[in-house]
């Protein structure tokens, strides 16, 4: 916080005049000081002093100087102040509100001692400390002091903490003292809390800590229970002195304490939890400071001096401007001042808590203030100066404020609606909901007051879209809730929160009372509603309708006026109340009965008396009429029996009135006024609550009150039951009394019902009879048989019932005595039908048909239509049923009987059904029936009123031809178009492809935006042309806003403008040139605008657009100099000479030379007329112009008129000017131009020697350019200067003739330019010739002219490289060998490089051959390449081999690669091994590879590992591992080459299954799913389907582990003891088709299943797999056998090479087969073997 000095107050006197004390008005309005001499000054809040008053001593006998004021402090209420005096005494004085009010002393209190110092924190409570160590209190109220607490030692300081509930005071003894009135639940102690080094005159009590210093210059801040917390310590400091006097901020959050000289501030830090030292004030020549006061807002200091100043300080943190409207002043971390600048107005905001404010917003129509801190949020009303401040954690500012509620502010954030009411710092409820609009959610806040109602505070809102929730949120429970079948748009409840109004989406509007939770629709087509403010009254809009419900509790009573608008809004205020209804552009009021709501408040209010006084001023009407009502009903209620009974008389209920007039003089005689028994029990009467009335009698033990009671109101059973309840002597009197009565009331059936309750039947019948009741009389004989024998009785009963036509009755009778005849005639007359049927089924059967139908009459003429159909079909009256149940509408039963029926009938009767299935918009049933009844005409109409125009159209394209169908349609669009439906006229258009009508519809009715829409639709291409027409249009009937829409829309701009400017509307046409119409277009609008203006105003508009400048530039561009010169002159005047420029340039243009001649000089241009009439040749003029006005431009003058002479070739005349103007450069330029190089020359001779030598060269240059003319002058001159013997210049002229067209010419000037140099010229000049003339030679094609020139002045390299060039090698061999032998290698490696870049490659081999085969592997060339290296040595030979190999390996042609291997041999080269193991992998892995076919594939591969493992026996490969690799490779390929062998001949399968099987153990260098799968398959083939299952399942394995890229899950137990490895490289890919995995996967299957196979692989003699050469039980290794790889046990074959040999059945076997088969692939492996092995063991075999 920062102090700036704004004011000296009151100015310091020139000696000691100290201010003993100050105060500030809690309201921020008043401030006082009181000096020296004791006098209270008053100031206002801006520094203004408007008042004074003198204080008094306690006694006038010790003078008015006797005393000094020690303390002084405003009231709460700031209307009054109260002085603390050293002559024992403290006066109370009430200053009042306003200035200059009359200073009264209200209270005094004598004390025993001084008062030493003073506050008044509370209202009623000044608390106070004495000379003697007292703290007291006194009460203002009571006009009494006690004392708090007594110390022995002198106070010499008392503060109180920021909320005023703890006092601190400070002793003389350095003790500090702490009491609350009220610790707000911090628990902090009480009593003494520190001892202070030396008295603490200043005392401060922070939020967070004791401030406390004095005359050791320390300051000390003390903790909540007095710990140290800090010191400040000054006493080292010489500039300081002792503290005097200290005051803490309203926030708490800064402290100021005064010494000499100097305010020091500490301000509390939060994050750092400690006081921090700001700046300290220093003023010189302020001396001690002896009182300091903060505004109760903390927005200003002030510091009372010794010498008796009072100075002003500003105190803010910062200080920011909110949207230019507000002033936020930061006067603390937890306290910003808001000041409105345009009113003046202040408010305070603070938290309570000490957060710090972090942001303050104004928000809603700049009313609510709105700001957060850490942990809480603060909310004001800036109108009623109400501040809440609420617990809030933050939420990322994601919160939604609506300020719609002036006493509740309505906080949306994530689905939960908060509410806060203004003044209060408790949330006053939160709700879900996710409605957050507030015509959703309605809350009243006590806005009437009503009788026994506290606290009146309800929220009504949205739960869902279809239900509301209300709550009371005073007592925090839902009290109603309303589900609706339809969606909620508006709701709102009334002011005493009884009722609920809402509307729903179908604009109905609900009227819900929350007391008995019933819901009444009160109005339709509800537009617009409203409750009058301050009742309940309620005011609505129903389409043309006013609406208003005075008395909203008889909601079915509404007064209804028309109105011609819509209603806005309502005003209510100057004692009416008035609808504000808006018809056309005008609006206007319409009046409410105020008295009516007048009456509706009071009733609210429970004041009837006044209701009642209103009411009589009131004519009677049916509103007055329920008014009265109302107030009888409220009257009665609340016991107020007058009222009650003069409402009674207004409604002229005469008997009530006077009833209630005998009871008020009752209540009036009684004492207990309405309390009086007989005044209850007559109200219990009024209510015709008797037994209540009869209970309240006998309570009282009246019960002859009570029986007159019954018997004034002839109720004799009720009397009779009281006498017989009471045993009351007069029971039996009374029964023959009321017998009488009744005969003499004539009340025959009453006395009859007597007689018959006391047994006496025949009595009973005769009083029935004569009361003509006989219906009665005959029940009493039905119910006894005695009576039913008397024929003559039961004769007289009939006769009486038919006389009576209680026909039913007399049937009963006679269906008793068994005469069935007359009882159903009877019953027919009486149309008691079901008994006639019933009657008719037992006795009469025939009728009974007869009967059902007359039923069926009856029940129609009754208009039991639906009842009458079951029983016309029970009749089989079809007609009538249908007609009935029509008429019942009981459809479905008709269509149900119409379908039974035959068509012709059915058919009239099934468009009558259809039509009420149309009614429902059951539209696909009703369509149906009409069908049916052959009406679809009708059907269509039906669909087409409905708007379903597809289906109408689908219809009637089925049964229609399209053109009745376009017809019927566009009639139709028609009748909507004149009932003004244009959109389903449009749509009735556009069904039958029609839309051009539907536009001219449109246009004709002007509803331009729906023409558009459909041309944008249907004629793109017309739209920009249909706007353009529609702007025209609408530009004609003076709608410019509109027509400029289209012109826009159209792109037409500059008709838009057109159109403003010629209707005057200048600005609207600036506004649409700026927006559309490019760079400048808007500038020359606002020049036309100018222009239309004139003089100054046009000047003001344009500098206004900040265009004049331009404007003026337009002016003159457009010729407008008038306008320019008139505008420059009023506004720019240095633009003039420009603008007579360029009028003079106009007048030129126009042919005006003398008037142009005349502005170019008014424009200072002389210049530019000089050169206007050189132009025109106006020589005479221009001369003049220029001696006149412009000498400089003589000369160019005569430079013009020279350049005339020229043009007309007058060379002489043009000379004599140009040498005139001292030009003689433009004569001599002249010259060349012309090609007159001889006159050049001589001028440049004569008048410009110094460029005789440049012009010279220019004159070669420009021969060279002029081409063969120029060329032969050139050779010409050269000719010339040979013929003069000036070589050097003859040599420069022929070397500077150029290609012309002529290369003979050229060559020929070269090669003389040679010879003269070489002839004629020193060796350096004739070598540099001979350089620069060479590769010119070159450069035409003339190599040996170049190069024979070389060679005659020794230069060999030259001359041999212009041989090279030329191509001619011999010459240029010939010369290196003859002249300069070095150069031979050179010549060679030249002519190598130019066959390459020739691709002469069969050339180039018999140069360098190494060279050649690169480029045959460049080109591709395989063929040639490996020709040529054949012819080559061995090495070279395989180098291109195995380059050819490797690229045919990359290509996918292994078998190619293999080929050429087979071709050219397999050299042990260490290079190519990859290249062999390449080969060997791709043939193993590759597909198709398992039959007969494949034997020549597997023989070369065979026969080249054989050649590569010989070859390598030879190198210094042998034995290394490559080698051992090879050889299994060999024996692999062996294998395989064996195996296609076998597989030919059908005997020899099992050796071709047992060489599958073989191979198995060279899985390691073979892809193992393949090798298993050939295993498995070839096994199976031979039967060995224990082998078959191992294998292939082996196979599946493999297949499953290469999908999921390990070998790890692989089960070996089937392999343990064999050769078969485990460890082999996974395959990266499957080598079996998918097919063929499936077909394996379902046998493995199969035979898992059928369990019949052992899992176990064949075993021999040894114990061992069959197939294994590794015997595991003796570790000893078979050889395998070279015919099926199987091991040797016995009967072996041996041949001459070690380690060979053969099983002898095999053998024998395989010889076999060759025998009978002649098979050339066999033998072919026999041979193989032959060469492997070192020949065949004896055998009579021939090969051939």
């Amino acid at each position: 916080m920062q102090l700036k000095h704004l004011r000296t107050l009151l100015s310091p006197q020139d000696g000691a005049a100290k201010v003993t004390c100050m105060a500030w008005s809690q309201n921020n309005a008043k401030f006082a000081v009181c000096t020296v001499d004791r006098v209270v000054l008053l100031y206002d809040e801006h520094g203004e002093r408007r008042d004074k008053f003198s204080t008094k001593p306690a006694d006038m006998k010790y003078g008015r100087k006797s005393y000094m004021v020690k303390g002084m402090a405003f009231s709460p209420d700031s209307t009054k102040i109260a002085i603390g005096q050293t002559d024992n005494i403290i006066y109370v004085y009430k200053i009042g509100e306003d200035w200059g009010d009359k200073k009264v002393i209200c209270n005094k209190f004598i004390q025993t001692s001084a008062v030493t110092c003073l506050q008044w924190p509370a209202e009623y409570i000044i608390v106070f400390g004495l000379a003697e160590g007292k703290v007291r209190l006194a009460n203002t109220k009571t006009n009494k002091s006690s004392t708090i607490y007594g110390t022995d030692s002198y106070v010499v300081s008392l503060t109180t903490n920021c909320s005023g509930k703890g006092i601190l005071s400070g002793h003389a003894d350095g003790t500090i003292v702490r009491y609350f009135f009220d610790d707000e639940g911090s628990g902090e102690s009480q009593g003494k809390l520190v001892n202070h080094p030396c008295p603490p005159y200043a005392l401060a009590w922070a939020t967070n800590s004791i401030v406390a210093a004095g005359c050791d210059r320390r300051i000390v801040a003390y903790g909540k229970e007095g710990h140290v917390l800090q010191t400040f310590d000054y006493s080292r400091d010489p500039q300081e002195r002792e503290f005097t006097t200290a005051v803490a901020s309203p926030g708490g959050q800064s402290v100021v304490l005064g010494s000499y000289d100097r305010l020091r501030v500490l301000n509390w830090s939060p994050r750092r939890s400690i006081w921090e030292e700001a700046k300290p004030k220093e003023i010189a020549n302020l001396y001690t400071v002896t009182a300091l006061a903060w505004k109760r807002d903390g927005s200003r200091l002030c510091a009372g001096t010794l010498c008796g100043g009072v100075e002003q300080f500003d105190c803010c943190l910062r200080r920011s401007i909110y949207k230019n409207k507000f002033e936020l002043t930061y006067v603390g971390p937890s306290q910003v001042i808001v000041k409105n600048l345009s009113s003046g107005t202040r408010v305070v905001l603070k938290s309570h808590y000490g957060y710090e404010v972090e942001e303050v917003k104004i928000l809603g129509k700049e009313r609510y203030l709105v700001a957060h801190t850490s942990d809480t949020l603060l909310l004001g009303d800036l109108n009623t100066n109400r501040l809440s401040e609420v617990a809030w954690q933050g939420s990322g500012g994601n919160e939604k404020y609506f300020f719609e509620n002036e006493n509740v502010c309505m906080i949306f954030n994530a689905g939960e609606l908060t509410l806060v009411e203004y003044g209060s710092n408790d949330t006053l409820g939160s709700v879900r909901t996710e409605f957050m609009n507030p015509h959703l959610i309605s809350v009243r806040i006590n806005e009437r007051r009503q009788r026994g109602m506290e606290d009146n505070k309800k929220l009504a809102y949205l739960v869902d879209i279809k239900t509301i929730a209300i709550v009371d949120l005073s007592c925090g429970y839902n009290i109603g809730t309303i589900s609706h079948e339809s969606r909620v748009d508006w709701l709102e409840l009334n002011e005493t929160g009884h009722k609920l109004l809402f509307r729903d989406r179908k604009l109905r509007l609900h009227l819900y009372d929350i007391e008995s939770c019933s819901k009444t629709m009160i109005l339709n087509f509800c537009s617009y509603v409203q409750w009058v403010p301050g009742s309940d009254v309620l005011v609505a809009q129903n389409r043309n309708s006013l609406c208003v419900w005075y008395n909203i509790d008889a909601p079915e009573r509404v007064t209804m006026s028309s109105i011609k608008g819509d209603v806005v809004g309502l005003e209510r205020g100057g004692g009416k109340t008035e609808v504000m209804v808006t018809e056309g552009v005008s609006t206007v009021a319409y009046t409410l009965d105020e008295g009516l709501i007048e009456f509706g408040t009071a009733i609210d209010d429970g004041n009837y008396t006044r209701a009642t006084a209103f009411l009589e001023t009131l004519e009677m009407t049916p509103e007055t009429e329920a008014m009265w009502k109302t107030l009888s009903k409220l009257a009665l209620e609340a016991r107020q029996l007058h009222i009650a009974e003069r409402c009674f008389s207004a409604l002229g209920h005469v008997a009530k009135a006077r009833f209630l007039h005998e009871t008020n003089e009752i209540a009036d005689q009684g004492g207990e006024g309405t309390d009086f028994y007989q005044v209850r029990a007559r109200l219990a009467m009024l209510e015709k609550n008797y037994k209540l009335a009869e209970m309240i009698f006998l309570e009282q033990n009246a019960v002859e009150e009570a029986m007159d009671m019954y018997q004034q109101l002839h109720r004799w059973d009720e009397c009779i039951a009281v006498a017989e309840a009471k045993g009351h002597p007069a029971l039996e009197k009374l029964r023959r009394g009321y017998y009488q009565w009744l005969m003499d009331t004539q009340q025959e059936e009453r006395a009859g019902e007597l007689q018959e309750s006391q047994g006496d039947g025949l009595a009973a019948i005769s009083l029935y009879l004569k009361a003509g009741l006989p219906a009665k009389a005959a029940r009493l004989v039905l119910t006894r048989e005695e009576l039913l024998a008397n024929t003559e009785l039961v004769e007289h009963i009939t006769s009486a019932l038919i006389k009576g036509e209680l026909y039913e009755r007399a049937g009963d009778l006679f269906e008793k005595i068994r005469n069935p005849q007359r009882a159903l005639e009877c019953y027919c007359k009486g149309s008691a039908f079901m008994k006639a049927v019933e009657l008719a089924r037992l006795a009469f059967p025939v009728e009974v048909v007869r009967l059902e139908e007359a039923w069926g009459d009856h029940l129609v003429q009754q208009k039991q239509l639906d009842a009458a159909i079951n029983h016309y079909i029970e009749a089989r009256c079809s007609i009538k049923a249908i007609e009935a149940a029509l008429g019942a509408r009981q459809w479905k039963k008709a269509i149900y009987i119409l379908d039974l029926q035959d068509r012709n009938i059915a058919s009239k009767y099934y468009p009558r059904v259809a039509q009420h299935y149309a009614s429902l918009q059951e539209y696909e049933i009703a369509e149906e029936l009409y069908t049916k009844g052959e009406r679809t005409k009708d059907a269509i109409d039906m669909y087409t009123q409905a708007g379903r125009w597809e289906q109408a159209h689908k219809l009637a394209m089925k049964c229609m031809r399209p053109e009745d169908v376009s017809v019927l349609y566009i009639t139709q669009a028609q009748e909507m178009e004149k009932q003004g439906k244009y959109r389903e006229a449009e749509r009735l258009y556009v069904t039958v492809e029609e839309p051009d009508l539907a536009i001219t519809m449109f246009k004709k009715h002007k509803l331009y935006d729906d023409m558009i829409r459909l041309v944008g639709k249907h004629h793109p291409d017309l739209l920009s042309d249909t706007h353009l027409h529609l702007g025209k249009e609408l530009e004609a009937d003076g709608r410019l806003q509109e027509a400029e829409y289209h012109y826009l829309e159209a792109q037409e701009w500059k008709a838009t403008v057109n159109m403003y400017r010629s209707n005057g509307l200048w600005e609207e046409a600036y506004r649409v040139a700026k927006a559309h119409g490019g760079a400048n277009a808007h500038k020359h609008v606002a020049y036309l605008w100018a222009k239309s203006l004139g003089g100054e105003a046009a000047v003001r508009l344009l500098n206004k657009l900040g265009l004049l400048e331009a404007a003026i530039d337009h002016a003159a561009d457009n010729c407008s100099f008038e306008f320019a010169f008139e505008l420059s002159r009023l506004a720019l005047k240095h633009k003039t000479p420009e603008i007579h420029l360029r009028y003079a340039m106009y007048l030129e243009d126009e042919g005006k030379f003398e008037e142009a001649e005349a502005e170019f000089i008014r424009a200072g241009k002389p210049k530019e007329a000089v050169l206007m009439f050189v132009h025109n040749q106006d020589w005479e003029a221009a001369q003049r112009v220029a001696e006149a006005h412009d000498p400089d431009s003589v000369a160019e003058v005569l430079v013009g008129q020279a350049r005339g002479a020229l043009e007309e070739k007058d060379f002489q005349k043009a000379e004599g000017l140009l040498l005139r103007a001292q030009r003689p450069g433009l004569a001599l330029n002249y010259y060349k131009e012309a090609g007159l190089w001889s006159d050049a020359l001589r001028i440049c001779k004569d008048y410009m020697p110094g460029q005789l030598e440049a012009l010279q060269e220019e004159y070669e240059r420009e021969a060279t350019k002029k081409g063969a003319r120029g060329m032969e002058g050139l050779v010409e001159q050269a000719r010339q200067w040979e013929q003069a013997g000036e070589y050097s210049r003859a040599v420069d002229c022929y070397l500077k003739v150029r290609d012309s067209g002529s290369s003979s010419l050229v060559e020929k000037c070269w090669m003389k330019a040679a010879e003269l140099s070489i002839k004629f010229l020193p060796p350096q000049r004739s070598l540099e010739v001979v350089r620069a003339v060479g590769p010119q030679l070159i450069a035409i094609g003339k190599h040996s002219a170049a190069a024979e020139l070389y060679l005659n002045l020794d230069l060999v390299k030259e001359a041999i490289d212009a041989f090279i060039e030329g191509e001619e090698w011999n010459k240029a061999k010939r010369v290196a060998k003859e002249l300069d032998p070095r150069y031979e290698d050179y010549v060679d490696q030249h002519y190598k490089e130019f066959l390459k870049n020739q691709g002469k490659v069969d050339s180039l081999v018999g140069v360098d051959v190494m060279a050649a085969l690169d480029l045959y592997v460049e080109q591709g060339q395989w063929d040639k390449c490996i020709e040529t290296a054949t012819k080559q040595n061995y090495k070279i030979l395989h180098k291109y081999v195995a380059l050819y190999a490797t690229h045919l390996i990359r290509e996918g042609g292994c078998a190619q690669a293999l080929a050429l291997y087979v071709q050219h041999g397999a050299p042990a080269n260490p290079q190519n091994f990859n290249i062999y193991k390449r080969i060997f992998t791709d043939m193993v892995s590759s597909p198709g590879t398992n039959c007969a076919e494949a034997y020549h594939g597997w023989a070369d591969l065979r026969d080249v590992l054989f050649n590569l493992c010989e070859n390598l026996v030879k190198s210094s490969e042998a034995n290394s591992p490559s080698h051992e690799e090879f050889e299994t490779m060999l024996l692999i390929a062996h294998y395989y080459a064996t195996r296609s062998a076998a597989q030919s001949i059908k005997q020899l399968e099992t050796i071709a299954a047992r060489l599958s099987v073989s191979l198995l153990r060279h899985t390691q260098l073979l892809p193992a799913d393949k090798a298993f799968y050939e295993a498995g398959i070839a096994a199976k083939a031979v039967g060995w389907e224990n082998m078959a299952f191992i294998f292939l399942n082996r196979f599946l394995d493999l297949t499953d582990a290469i999908e999921e890229g390990t070998l790890d899950a692989l089960d070996h137990s089937d392999f343990q003891d064999t050769d078969i490895p485990f460890e082999v490289p996974l395959p990266a890919k499957q080598h079996i088709p998918e097919a063929q995995r499936e077909e394996v996967r379902d046998w493995v299957l199969t035979v898992s299943m059928d369990q019949r196979l052992e899992q176990v692989l064949p075993r021999d003699e040894r114990g061992a797999y069959e197939a294994s050469l590794l015997a595991a039980s003796t570790g000893v290794r078979a050889l395998p056998c070279l015919i099926t790889g199987y091991p040797i046990l016995r009967n072996k074959i041996e041949f001459k090479r070690p380690g060979k040999a053969a099983n002898k059945d095999n053998w024998n076997k395989f010889l076999m087969a060759i025998k009978t088969s002649h098979s050339p692939v066999c033998q072919d492996v026999l041979k193989f073997i032959s060469q492997w092995c070192g020949g065949l063991p004896s055998t009579s075999f021939s090969f051939q």
